[in-house]
């Protein structure tokens, strides 16, 4: 990976501060893609630290906002012509229902359409690149999800298993639908489960909530090391080059739901996604 571009977004903490080390012990130049300046600067100073590399580089996103997004593409594109991999890490569980900056459900606003639209954004670099590799963290919580069309913001009986798991299918519906879009690109698209991973997800960050039960129940979790691994074979494994489209977990493909697997609901994800975010 040496002298290669990497994106990591939720760079700053579990499996995304983790990925981000591996990725620059390896030789990459990795940008974290991080919310918060104060949490992303104290992550940025440990991955230096504890990769003994210093080419990683913060910037600010917020994938919960559109015109963040927009911006931190801008920015990225402003200093760099290529991207060799996006690893789409970041994501949320809202243990209430809430809304986005610009009016959506925050685990499918989060989790799906901003980095729906962050990909999008940033293409042309993944295809000026050698061979461009998006990764995608999605999760077996898919298995239970539906996407709610009739009900986007899921305002009836919202519950905190229903967002995340509908977020989770959209990660996968999106991989599939990606991957077609970019044949004969030399961009590959695959997502990962990565397991029951000890992180950060769920715990509020200004209250601290959940943050007890998380201790409590940490034992059963894998570390945010060894759920990071799928994620940085499918962005390095030279095998890979040609791979895409597929869902892995611990390294090897794993069946989908049919569900997950119907061509014509990710056209039609994609289709939404696309008005959604305001993409032509």
């Amino acid at each position: 990976m040496k002298g290669k571009i990497v994106i990591v977004t939720g760079g700053n903490s579990g499996m995304g501060l983790a990925t981000t080390i591996e990725m620059a012990r390896r030789g990459a130049q990795v940008i974290m893609a991080c919310r918060s300046r104060k949490r992303g600067e104290e992550a940025l100073a440990n991955a230096k630290l504890k990769s003994g590399s210093d080419h990683i580089e913060l910037m600010l996103c917020d994938l919960a906002s559109l015109d963040s997004i927009r911006s931190f593409a801008e920015e990225f594109k402003a200093s760099y012509s290529v991207l060799d991999v996006l690893i789409n890490n970041a994501g949320v569980v809202a243990i209430k229902r809430q809304l986005t900056a610009d009016g959506f459900e925050l685990d499918l606003g989060v989790n799906h359409l901003g980095h729906f639209l962050l990909t999008n954004l940033l293409l042309d670099t993944l295809k000026a690149a050698e061979q461009g590799r998006v990764v995608v963290v999605a999760s077996g919580a898919y298995k239970i999800g539906a996407l709610h069309y009739e009900d986007p913001t899921l305002s009836r009986r919202f519950n905190p298993a229903k967002g995340y798991a509908r977020s989770k299918l959209a990660n996968i519906l999106f991989t599939k639908e990606l991957a077609i879009q970019l044949e004969g690109t030399g961009v590959t698209a695959n997502c990962l489960h990565p397991g029951a991973v000890g992180t950060n997800i769920g715990v509020n960050r200004e209250t601290g909530f959940g943050r007890s039960m998380l201790k409590l129940l940490s034992i059963f979790f894998l570390t945010p090391e060894q759920g990071a691994d799928t994620a940085i074979y499918l962005a390095t494994a030279p095998e890979l080059r040609e791979v895409t489209g597929l869902y892995y977990y611990r390294r090897k493909i794993k069946e989908l739901s049919p569900r997950a697997e119907n061509s014509a609901e990710a056209v039609r994800l994609w289709q939404w996604s696309l008005e959604q975010v305001g993409l032509n």
